[in-house]
């Protein structure tokens, strides 16, 4: 029988698999397109937030003894940099590929690809908690610090749609623990309590975060913060490579072999840069560079 061997584009599909089913931060935040860096000053994009208005009033049938108020139309821009580039890494001796390597995706490319997981999900968790925060709720009791932080997002215009609740690890004990959310008759959904999940609170999708303070919680809009992730071009020189790009989400593979060393070398890397949205000057002077998009929630469980 003939041997088969795995073809480079298969091996990045794969990588790329597990990457979409591991990753929990990116999705709450813009993505941004690869190709928009291509040429960029800086390997910088700018970002444009529309200007914000508000209407004004003129006296229905005046002696039109007044003008009318010229407004000015100011838009805000948001730099967002590819300035990270996490990789992995792993050689394997001809020994270890003749004798010990069984399934080479789930034994090299899988801990490979949850390495570059991390990778993302730290760089936008950092993001979302360095950001300069607009507001911020000190709350012990879980579901009135999550209404107070919807009330904030109201009362700064953030859309509806959009928004999710990202908690810390204790904080999630906190929710879990909480007698409305234990009473299927109120939370509404059994299925809450079977898959220790916790569905919708106060209006938005409630979700875990790892890499986020274990004691602090966030009420975000996706428009807050914005992701830009795109894979380098294989070189001309590499033997085997394949770049892929899914769901907004791009890495490049690299398999090679060493001759000195008599090793096989498997290499996964990307291009990432996350920035947050501060835009609050729209709201007024009080909030210029702030993120007003997002609500920093404290105290929860104390």
């Amino acid at each position: 029988m003939a041997n088969e061997f795995l073809k480079p584009e298969v091996i990045a599909a794969a990588a790329i698999g597990i990457l979409e089913r591991e990753v929990v931060l990116p999705q709450f935040v813009t993505r941004l397109a690869g190709e928009a860096f291509r040429g960029a000053r800086g390997d910088t994009v700018t970002m444009r937030v529309p200007a914000y208005l508000e209407a004004r009033e003129y006296e229905f049938r005046n002696d039109r003894a007044q003008p009318i108020e010229i407004d000015e139309l100011t838009e805000v821009g948001v730099d967002v940099k590819l300035d990270k580039m996490p990789y992995t890494a792993v050689a394997l001796t001809d020994e270890q590929l003749t004798l010990d390597i069984v399934n080479f995706g789930e034994q090299v490319l899988g801990p490979q690809s949850r390495a570059m997981v991390r990778a993302m999900e730290q760089t936008v968790a950092t993001t979302i908690e360095d950001a300069p925060h607009a507001w911020t709720v000190n709350e012990s009791d879980p579901f009135l610090a999550a209404a107070k932080a919807r009330a904030e997002l109201n009362k700064a215009g953030v859309p509806l749609d959009g928004r999710a609740l990202l908690l810390g690890a204790d904080v999630e004990t906190a929710f879990l623990g909480s007698p409305l959310l234990v009473r299927v008759d109120t939370s509404g959904s059994p299925a809450a309590l079977r898959d220790a999940q916790i569905g919708r609170v106060a209006g938005m999708d409630t979700y875990v975060s790892q890499f986020i303070d274990p004691n602090t919680a966030y009420a975000i809009h996706r428009s807050g913060f914005a992701l830009a992730n795109m894979a380098p071009v294989v070189p001309e020189g590499a033997p085997f490579g394949a770049s892929q790009t899914y769901a907004g989400y791009a890495v490049r593979w690299i398999r090679d072999y060493d001759t000195l060393y008599l090793r096989d070398r498997s290499v996964l890397s990307s291009f990432l840069g996350c920035s947050s949205v501060n835009d609050g000057a729209q709201l007024g002077e009080d909030h210029e560079d702030e993120n007003v998009r997002v609500v920093k929630i404290t105290g929860i469980g104390d």
